[in-house]
């Protein structure tokens, strides 16, 4: 399995279905909630300059946010960058 990283807060509904959508592939990751200002500047260089949460990482690729995590797993590319 491929590292997962998600810079997340925690009351964004975008978060909680990209976990829900990782969850259901049986994939584990690393959660980064971004409150702090320093994680949020990180995730922010890591995402090349998008600030908005989530902000998914697998392996060395930026995903990007849930609808572009589910615009893979429809296209059906997702279990395979999972997979690593």
């Amino acid at each position: 399995m491929a590292r997962i990283e998600i810079y997340t807060t925690p009351t964004c509904p975008y978060c909680h279905a990209a976990k829900a959508l990782l969850a259901d592939k049986g994939a584990d990751y690393t959660e980064i909630t971004v409150l702090d200002p320093d994680l949020r500047e990180k995730m922010t260089e890591r995402a090349n300059g998008r600030r908005t949460v989530p902000q998914i990482f697998i392996g060395e690729t930026h995903v990007g946010g849930y609808d572009d995590m589910a615009a893979l797993d429809r296209q059906g590319e997702l279990d395979a960058l999972l997979a690593g």
